[in-house]
């Protein structure tokens, strides 16, 4: 497996993302780019990534801060998410400076590039469709679905696909029905996924680590599950 550092410049921060590739897989590959958590570049997003590349992708997990600047603390990030939050044009920025990376590299077939998102990393996500970026298809695991730009899901050319816990307090009910009613009013080919008894961060083995289990906590069905549905709707949109 090869991991190289990209760096590229986005929402004016000096980014370094790491590319993973499978170097005995010869000529160009689908490309998919991976949106970390809201802490940052993190063990998760490149886990993920990783295995994405294992599968024959060629995977960008993707800074968020700039200079792969990671934060442990719950209040500095959400400081950090509260601009990019009142104005996803900030988001798209960051996301749209990882795309424009993946899709220069020659491994990669420029017409055939995804997005996958944890958490924040999966709102970053959808803003990327939002903006009516040339990618395939979205999945968001676990992520927030609110947004400032509900009007601009009529940009989105590729397919949407989102794996929630049913019991996540911070994407509650009402949160979906209007994420819901976004995609219908823009014509969005979109699907949702939900997985009872189920909270945040169901994809991530440390999510024991924040010590509130009703909030956040790993949950091996839905990780297996979600990936799961995320491998077949990738073979769908990438056929």
């Amino acid at each position: 497996m090869k991991v190289e550092t990209i760096s590229y410049e986005a929402d004016g921060l000096a980014m370094e993302s790491l590319l993973y590739l499978d170097e005995d897989k010869a000529g160009p590959r689908p490309g998919v780019l991976v949106f970390p958590e809201a802490f940052g570049l993190g063990e998760n997003a490149k886990t993920h990534a990783e295995r994405l590349a294992e599968l024959g992708y060629a995977a960008l997990a993707c800074d968020l801060h700039g200079e792969a600047k990671l934060y442990d603390d719950l209040a500095t990030v959400m400081g950090l998410l509260e601009p990019m939050q009142k104005d996803p044009l900030r988001t798209r920025a960051r996301a749209e400076g990882g795309l424009k990376a993946l899709r220069a590299r020659a491994e990669v077939d420029s017409g055939r590039i995804g997005a996958i998102g944890f958490c924040f990393g999966g709102t970053v996500a959808l803003e990327l469709a939002r903006s009516g970026a040339d990618v395939r298809g979205v999945v968001g695991f676990h992520s927030g679905l609110a947004t400032a730009r509900p009007q601009d899901a009529r940009n989105i050319k590729g397919k949407v696909l989102v794996c929630l816990g049913a019991d996540d307090p911070g994407i509650p009910p009402e949160q979906r029905a209007d994420f819901e009613r976004e995609m219908r009013d823009g014509g969005v080919d979109w699907r949702m996924h939900l997985y009872g008894g189920v909270v945040h961060s169901f994809t991530n083995k440390n999510a024991a680590r924040l010590g509130r289990p009703e909030v956040a906590r790993y949950d091996a069905g839905a990780h297996r599950r979600s990936w799961t549905e995320m491998r077949a709707f990738f073979d769908e949109v990438f056929a």
